[in-house]
């Protein structure tokens, strides 16, 4: 049914409410979220959006995801679909499929500026803009049934330097172009909403206007998307967080209190419905929903619906950028037995309460993209600036040494700031990074330090958390040959690698179906919580993603440019390969491996 009907009809004395899903990158990943879609499903959503990854990387999964929704759930369904490397065909290709898998709505949107800007590679040029997709679709008979929505920017585009007044006359224009209804991108300062909502209507725009809503989950994950978003954030909610920024469930808890609030302000205020920006993620959602008193007995029903369920996910590699602290988006959920879901500490609502960020365990349905429609560091417009323009492998291993010494805020790699937790072991990766062996994962041994610490805590209060040293770069296929003999000659079983080429190539010394936990913490009632996992799946995920920045990166320049020449030469030749140390009482024993006689690697 189209989405605006469904709006028409609904009780307009009761909240409405949609949730938006990403496809994980992983086939488990995949499957555990449509087990949990399914039980989401009887939260009676009037609506699920499935995303579609940047220039269409995760294409056919969301077609899969989507049409799994619509068919085999019953749920309408609406398929955001971008402009971004839509040649010339691939557009109504991708609207048969979904009508195909009986989709009658659509979420337009413009999604990332082609790769380079002036030497991007061409696309189709009828679809320059969300307005673009919008007509075009409105005006081709096979496909003018669809209802189409866009998407609307309260705090403005993250990536678009254009006063209130332009983004205005831009939806005006994709609305002109035929938009059905708008779905806003994330914001926190409702007042700020409601006086945008006001003018969006003395504009002369009049279709369903959903605000876009995402519950806060960890402090570091708030931090993330806040920036890529570009979201107003209001002094008052900063003064809220920062006290309790440390304590992970708090914050969750508060998280859930001011999606509440900020609800209820916006019913006040004449809004209707709501789209919630789950991030594969159920708890936080259920939670406001019960709260608003919309949810019934949802505990119950889930309890029926997860009797049989998967092992939960814990936590895989962050980078080792604020990603360390930022993305470390510190998921406790406690890891549950074989007989998971069938006790509340086991249940499957929450066995990954809190996102995993980029480097997520390969089960958790929240492994993938969680940026919102697409976006990554190197959409940014200055991002290229900060980098310069390499032409040696000198100039890129000084580019890394600029990072590392915060002289630049982001590398293709690492979106945010070195963090904290990566100056602790700073020499050591300034010494790798000097050798050429350009470091983009890290994080330094910890033996039982306060889950309360400001710099490797995490967690409630009144725990202890523990870690593994692991190191993460990238290097020739020589140096990996030289690491993994000396690994094999003199590790003495403490050391574990994995390292991979952009062919497919692969090694390690970790035997089949083994995973590496090296982050765990013990809280007070509850089970050990392994929340960081390195394991073959997520670490050839992450290398598949790692060797496209590559590959993007290369696109800013001119095809046969120097820099180009040597981006896709890095790609091609060099292989990215992690280390871990099991001996975390000993915060050197990496490092002297690495450095030390009678064989230093470095």
């Amino acid at each position: 049914m189209k989405f605006v009907d469904k709006i028409v009809k609904y009780d307009k004395r009761r909240l409405f409410y949609t949730f938006e899903f990403f496809p994980p990158k992983t086939d488990q990943g995949f499957e555990n979220l449509v087990a949990r879609i399914g039980r989401m499903v009887g939260l009676n959503p009037l609506a699920i959006s499935v995303t579609w990854g940047a220039g269409g990387s995760t294409k056919e999964r969301s077609l899969d995801l989507a049409g799994l929704t619509q068919l085999e759930y019953g749920v309408d369904t609406i398929l955001h679909l971008t402009c971004t490397n839509m040649v010339q065909g691939s557009v109504d290709t991708a609207l048969r499929e979904a009508k195909e898998r009986g989709i009658e709505n659509i979420l337009a949107l413009r999604g990332d500026p082609p790769r380079g800007k002036e030497h991007w590679e061409p696309t189709d040029p009828r679809f320059q803009h969300g307005a673009d997709l919008v007509r075009y679709i409105k005006a081709t008979p096979e496909f003018a049934h669809f209802c189409v929505g866009v998407a609307a920017y309260p705090d403005g585009h993250p990536d678009r330097d254009t006063d209130e007044d332009g983004e205005l006359q831009f939806l005006k224009e994709k609305v002109d172009a035929g938009a059905d209804f708008i779905v806003t991108q994330l914001f926190y300062d409702v007042d700020n909403f409601l006086r945008w909502y006001g003018r969006v209507r003395a504009k002369g725009i009049t279709v369903p206007i959903i605000p876009g809503i995402m519950p806060i989950q960890t402090y570091a994950s708030f931090l993330r998307m806040t920036k890529l978003c570009a979201t107003r954030v209001p002094p008052s909610l900063m003064h809220d967080l920062m006290p309790i920024r440390h304590d992970d469930q708090k914050v969750k808890d508060y998280g859930v209190k001011l999606a509440v609030d900020m609800i209820r302000q916006m019913q006040r205020g004449g809004i209707e419905g709501v789209h919630f920006c789950t991030l594969n993620l159920e708890r936080s959602v259920t939670r406001v929903l019960e709260s608003l008193g919309l949810a019934g007995n949802i505990p119950t029903l889930v309890n029926r619906l997860i009797a049989d369920i998967p092992a939960p996910p814990e936590r895989t590699i962050t980078p080792h950028s604020a990603a360390d602290q930022a993305t470390k988006e510190l998921i406790y959920a406690p890891k549950p037995e074989p007989d998971a879901g069938k006790g509340e500490i086991n249940s499957a609502v929450d066995w990954d309460d809190f996102p995993n960020g980029r480097f997520g365990d390969f089960k958790s349905p929240a492994y993938g993209d969680t940026d919102r429609w697409g976006s990554s560091v190197l959409q940014s417009n200055v991002a290229p600036s900060q980098w310069g323009n390499p032409r040696t492998l000198e100039d890129l291993t000084a580019m890394f040494l600029r990072y590392l010494h915060s002289k630049i805020p982001t590398t293709p790699f690492s979106p945010t700031p070195l963090s904290p937790e990566s100056l602790l072991i700073f020499p050591h990766l300034e010494r790798l990074t000097r050798r050429g062996w350009w470091t983009v994962g890290s994080q330094p041994a910890v033996n039982g330090v306060p889950s309360t610490d400001d710099v490797v805590g995490w967690g409630p209060k009144g725990g202890y958390v523990y870690q593994k040293c692991f190191v993460e770069f990238f290097v020739e296929h020589e140096d990996v040959e030289r690491v993994a003999k000396k690994v094999r000659e003199e590790g003495n079983g403490w050391i574990n690698y994995f390292a991979a080429n952009a062919k497919g190539d692969f090694l390690t010394n970790v035997p089949e179906g083994g995973r590496n936990a090296v982050t765990w913490g013990v809280f007070p009632g509850q089970e050990i919580a392994q929340t960081t996992i390195i394991e073959k799946e997520s670490f050839l995920s992450w290398k598949d993603e790692a060797f496209s920045i590559w590959s993007e990166w290369s696109t800013y320049y001119p095809p046969g440019s120097q820099e180009r020449t040597l981006l896709e030469g890095v790609r091609d030749r060099r292989w990215l390969m992690t280390l871990v140390h099991h001996d975390y009482m000993d915060s050197s024993a990496l490092w002297n491996f690495v450095f030390k006689d009678p064989n230093p690697l470095v």
